[in-house]
Order: structure tokens, then sequence, then C-alpha cells
């Protein structure tokens, strides 16, 4: 097993008597991509806050790269890089000069320094804007300076708070063949994301958090897998028939008309379900001329858990799943 890069047990965190954070434990193996997901207000940025020294820990205890980040902040600094979800970039900078200012900041030795600004330059293709200001950059453009520049000190962690957001589908596929560059390496991805998508594709781990708890747990496959909601869309030679012997099935949740047959929604993997179903079909001599298994997506995992999609913001009231939820 990998070791943790990041261990939190029993955090606690109030704001003038709210409790933001209830207790939370959990891990992040070493070189792996960890989704941090929840609604606004779950309490997420608070974590990702205390995680990154910005505040300080109430209750519980957190470690980062191997540091507590109560009683050695400057060493988790040290071993971390963060994209910030908003642009931080000094617009009368230019991209040369935001690095190497960063590079002074954390006293990088010049030599290395100055190596280094190249590598990143290169890396997030900016070869061509390196003494254009940052003013003069597009959207996407300045997110792959802000990822250049969390990188340029080698961390062990690079925590990415949306560092999508905003940006076009293609500047978005592009930025994650950087990050994923990255962390192939070794460097070990925190990302926060309203992007459903972009967390199945990418993610190792999943957690989710809301009203200050880690409400769900797993990897992406197994989160879908639990939520036990797979259809499977059937078009037959006698759809009243097949409806008939397909409602006494085990697993088999509901069972209505679709546009072109029927609809089955079942209660598990409908991977292992359809070979049964269409067996029994064909067995009675019903005959099966189109088939399709939909299974659930991490949107339908997201609302199922916290009972509104993730991109849905300003809700004053809104309902929790209870469910058991069992972490790694």
């Amino acid at each position: 097993m990998a070791d943790n890069i990041i261990e939190v047990k029993d955090l606690e965190y109030r704001y003038n008597g709210f409790k933001a954070v209830a207790g939370i434990s959990f891990f992040v193996r070493s070189g792996e991509i960890f989704s941090f997901l929840g609604p606004n207000g779950a309490g997420k940025s608070t974590v990702i806050n205390i995680l990154t020294t910005l505040l300080p820990v109430q209750a519980g205890c957190a470690m980062v790269a191997g540091f507590d980040v109560s009683s050695r902040p400057e060493d988790v600094r040290r071993s971390i890089g963060i994209v910030f979800q908003d642009e931080t970039l000094d617009r009368d900078l230019t991209v040369w000069e935001t690095l190497e200012l960063h590079g002074r900041l954390y006293s990088m030795p010049k030599a290395e320094r100055r190596s280094s600004i190249d590598e990143m330059i290169t890396l997030v293709e900016l070869d061509d804007k390196r003494d254009v200001r940052t003013r003069n950059l597009s959207g996407g453009m300045k997110r792959r300076l802000e990822v250049a520049r969390g990188l340029m000190t080698r961390p062990k962690v690079l925590f990415l708070d949306e560092p999508t957001i905003g940006l076009d589908t293609q500047t978005r596929m592009r930025l994650w063949q950087y990050i994923k560059t990255v962390n192939e390496a070794g460097t070990t991805i925190f990302l926060t994301t309203h992007y459903m998508d972009e967390a199945d594709q990418v993610s190792d781990y999943i957690n989710i958090m809301d009203h200050g708890k880690i409400i769900a747990s797993g990897t992406s496959e197994a989160l879908k897998n639990d939520l036990g909601r797979d259809v499977i869309y059937l078009e037959t030679s006698d759809n009243v028939d097949a409806a008939k012997l397909i409602g006494k099935m085990e697993h088999v949740k509901d069972i209505s008309p679709s546009s072109k047959g029927l609809s089955v929604t079942i209660t598990t993997d409908g991977t292992r379900c359809l070979p049964v179903i269409m067996s029994a079909l064909n067995e009675n001599g019903v005959t099966i001329s189109e088939v399709n298994l939909k299974k659930p997506s991490l949107d339908d995992v997201f609302i199922h858990y916290t009972g509104r999609d993730l991109r849905e913001t300003g809700a004053e009231k809104f309902r929790i799943a209870r469910a058991n939820i069992g972490g790694r």
C-alpha cells in the first residue's frame, strides 16, 4: 500500500460557534488524484484552508507530507503547491517575472530557479509568452501560468481549487494533460471541482462532504455501482410479455415504457443482470432488437447523497439522503 501523504483525524472547526467541520477523518495516498467534492457551504473550503495552513487547527489533527499542520506549518508550505479558484496573478508582471518572483519567495537558488522557470514555461506551452504581461494573456493561459507557478517548487502535493472553472472544453482538456503529466511524475493532486465529468475521469478516489461531514467515499466506479440504479433500455418483439417476465426477476425495481420499448431500473450492477434478462426473454420466445445499459453518473451519486446538483448555488435548504457509508 502506498504511503499516506495526507492524514486527517477527528478534524473540527467552528466559526462563531457554528461547526463548519464536524470531526472528519480521511487520508490521501501518495501519488493519487484525490477529489474532494461538496456543495457550497459544505465545509470543504475550510478543510483545504487548514491543510494549506491558511487556517489553524482548532481540534483534531492533520498531517501533510509527513508534517503536522499545527506544529510545522512552514514545512507543510514548502511541501505543497496551490492553484486558487480566483486569479491571483500580478497583472503588471510578465510570465517570466511571475515565476521568478515565486522562486525568490521560496528562496530557490538562482541556478535552480532559472532552470525551473524554463522547464515550467515549456511544460505549459507559454514559451512565446514569457515576456508578455499577464494582463494580456487569455483566461486559459493565465490558468496554465498559475499551474506552472504552483509546480515551480516541485511540491509533493498540489492543491487545485476549481482549476478549470470558466475554461472552454478544449482548454480544460489541455490543462489536464499538463496536470496528469505532473501526477505521473509523482506529485499528489488534491482537487476540488464543480465539473462532475472531470472528477469522474481523473480521480483515483473521491470524498463527498456536506454539512461538515464526509457522507460518501470511494472510487468513482464504486460510488456509482453502490447507487444501484442502472437502467436497461430494451426494444423487443413483445414488450408486454417482456415486461411480465422481467417484472418477476430479482433486483428489478421498476419497469416503464420508453420511446422505443422498455426502461428497466435495477438495484444492482446492470452488467450482471443484463445477460440474465436477455437469456430469459430468448428462452420465452421474445426477441430483442435493441438493448442499451445506462449506468449512474457521478452527478447521480452527488444528487443522491446531497439532494442537489453540485452546480446549484445559493440554495438555503436541501435534503441529505441518509445512508451507511464506509470509507477506505
